[in-house]
């Protein structure tokens, strides 16, 4: 995808050469395909799995639990009670994302900034909260009233840049100046 999957890809990769691990990786196509994938790396006798976003998160807990011997990494998802086997990896994006909101909130012409999301899962939903968090903290500091448009616009995909042009635009024609896709 040249962002998110592809940064998880090249660690592997980096990290597969400069140890010199035997390593592969497997595209998936579907969400119906995650345990089948995972079952095929645990059967060929990985010593580690990395499974990465949010939406495997029951996979790789059901996986870890079944498969006690075998080490898993996710990206985007953490458990609570924790899984000894597992280790999530989550980030404090929603920082990043304040930021983001303030500085919009600072540049803003219009008095309206815009975000949405492609799905909505806890993962993207952070990164609106944090910029809408921006956003408040800086109408605190200054006085001003700046609009947070889109808090609940969802594309549906990750994939097609025609849905986040159609909500950019939208958003656009509501009187966003800045929109933190």
């Amino acid at each position: 995808d040249g962002t998110f999957n592809q940064y998880a890809y090249e660690g592997m990769m980096q990290a597969a050469d400069e140890f010199g691990l035997e390593n592969a990786f497997i595209e998936t196509q579907q969400p119906t395909d995650y345990d089948k994938n995972v079952e095929q790396f645990v059967d060929e006798g990985f010593d580690m799995l990395v499974t990465v976003g949010f939406m495997m998160g029951e996979t790789t807990q059901n996986q870890g639990e079944a498969n006690p011997d075998v080490k898993f990494t996710i990206v985007d998802f953490a458990y609570d009670p924790t899984i000894p086997n597992v280790l999530g990896l989550t980030f404090a994006t929603d920082e990043a994302a304040f930021l983001t909101g303030y500085a919009a909130a600072g540049m803003s012409k219009t008095g309206k900034v815009g975000t949405f999301g492609g799905i909505e899962i806890p993962p993207v939903t952070i990164f609106m909260v944090g910029f809408q968090g921006g956003v408040d903290y800086y109408n605190a500091q200054h006085g001003t009233d700046v609009e947070v448009l889109g808090m609940d616009l969802f594309v549906g995909n990750f994939e097609s840049t025609d849905d986040g042009r159609r909500v950019g635009e939208d958003l656009i024609a509501e009187g966003a100046d800045i929109i933190m896709p």
